[in-house]
């Protein structure tokens, strides 16, 4: 994905049809010159429909149209003909879209599986036919229903990135690279921080011709969670992964501090977060030597499985597989096997 398509974040004005008039007609002809009433309803407004959509990684379409409008409901006519339905408006989006007030900041829906639809701004319901008000007492009523207005209001598109694994880590801890290594995904790498500078998803092929999806998260800094560095965009991507995989570089000042820093970032954000599986990688294995390797091992937080890899040699990293598909298969089968990708039987 290509930093200046990848927009996650809009705000648009969504305007509801209006609903049709019921009609307040009575039925004229040669066998009944003074028929009864039998105006129709009119037709309900068009709804603002939002609808999952598995090819779209952004909400880059919404940048260019933040002003959407469904069609207006037909009127009722007579012979109890009811009004055509007005034109819905369906939206396509990402998995992993969330809904949101922007008032209230209340999230309203999320959209989460491919062709899941949910009306985000319903229409205005079409008015009454005079023919509804006929009663023993009132056999000519005169009137009819005007339609409901449509709804004008604001609403907030967020998109979460959906994915299996996710990368976590400093600016510059090798997460592009090793997404790199693993997928098919080509993201800028540079030995500076801030390369990465929107999500980039890829797919891993394990074995058996199983897969799994791993986003690489834009670099976390030290008091993310209050915003810092656009904190609060890079850590909702979080949100959405099954699985954390924490990456710590072999050059850290110290793996332990770095670790703690990073777990305070995601429980301040939002605590739930420290109940998903996570596994650490020492990366840029490489740079290192056995003696080395040894000497930071005790470096490493206890609490935490572990790994040394190298995406530059690739050491390390079909066991680093093997433990994410063991983490994979337990939260797809939590989650009655739904996942960024099903598991072949």
């Amino acid at each position: 994905m290509a930093g200046t398509n990848f927009v996650d974040y809009v705000k648009i004005n969504c305007v509801s049809g209006h609903g049709g008039r019921g009609s307040a007609h009575f039925m004229r002809t040669k066998g009944a010159p003074k028929g009864g009433p039998d105006g129709g309803d009119g037709g309900r407004g068009g709804h603002i429909i939002v609808k999952g959509n598995r090819n779209l990684w952004t909400l880059l379409a919404f940048r260019y149209k933040k002003h959407v409008k469904a069609g207006i409901g037909g009127h009722g006519s007579s012979n109890n003909s009811s009004g055509s339905f007005g034109e819905d408006v369906i939206l396509d989006v990402p998995l992993g879209t969330v809904v949101k007030d922007p008032e209230t900041q209340e999230v309203l829906f999320e959209i989460t599986e491919h062709g899941q639809e949910q009306i985000m701004v319903p229409g205005g319901r079409g008015g009454l036919g005079n023919t509804n008000f006929k009663s023993s007492t009132n056999r000519s009523p005169q009137y009819a229903q005007p339609g409901e207005e449509g709804i004008e209001v604001w609403r907030i598109l967020e998109m979460k990135v959906l994915a299996d694994v996710g990368l976590v880590g400093f600016p510059n801890a090798g997460k592009s690279t090793l997404l790199a290594a693993l997928t098919a995904a080509k993201p800028e790498i540079a030995n500076y921080p801030f390369t990465t500078i929107t999500p980039n998803l890829g797919i891993v092929q394990y074995r058996d011709g199983r897969s799994f999806a791993m986003a690489d998260i834009p670099g976390i800094i030290e008091d993310a969670h209050l915003g810092k560095g656009l904190g609060h965009r890079f850590l909702r991507h979080i949100e959405r992964n099954a699985t954390l995989l924490f990456c710590i570089s072999a050059e850290a000042d110290s793996i332990k501090e770095s670790y703690r820093i990073l777990l305070n970032e995601l429980e301040q954000y939002n605590p739930e977060l420290l109940d998903k599986p996570r596994l650490l990688v020492i990366t840029k294995r490489d740079l290192i030597d056995d003696e080395l390797e040894e000497l930071l091992t005790p470096e490493i937080p206890a609490d935490i499985p572990y790994l040394f890899i190298s995406a530059i040699t690739n050491h390390g990293l079909t066991e680093l597989k093997d433990h994410l598909w063991t983490y994979i298969s337990e939260a797809r089968k939590d989650d009655d096997g739904r996942g960024a990708m099903e598991e072949e039987e």
